[in-house]
């Protein structure tokens, strides 16, 4: 088992030395194509969030508001 383990991690380490290597080369390249994709995700997000807000100002309104009625129970 120790030597399973240890195997494993020698290896991982050896074959992601070139991944560490890398750096930044390919930061800040991201096009239209990526700005419409998080464009559109962030669409999603604010289309969610408006019907949240709207349920919750409803949930509110039902907790604390004057008009309520209590229920009688008949036995």
């Amino acid at each position: 088992m120790k030597t399973t383990l240890r195997n494993t991690l020698i290896a991982l380490l050896t074959f992601s030395s070139s991944a560490f290597a890398a750096g930044t080369a390919g930061a800040g390249e991201g096009g239209l194509l990526v700005s419409l994709f998080l464009g559109f995700f962030a669409l999603i997000v604010v289309f969610q969030l408006v019907p949240a807000a709207l349920m919750l100002v409803g949930v509110l309104r039902g907790l604390f508001g004057r008009d309520r009625e209590t229920v009688k129970v008949k036995s």
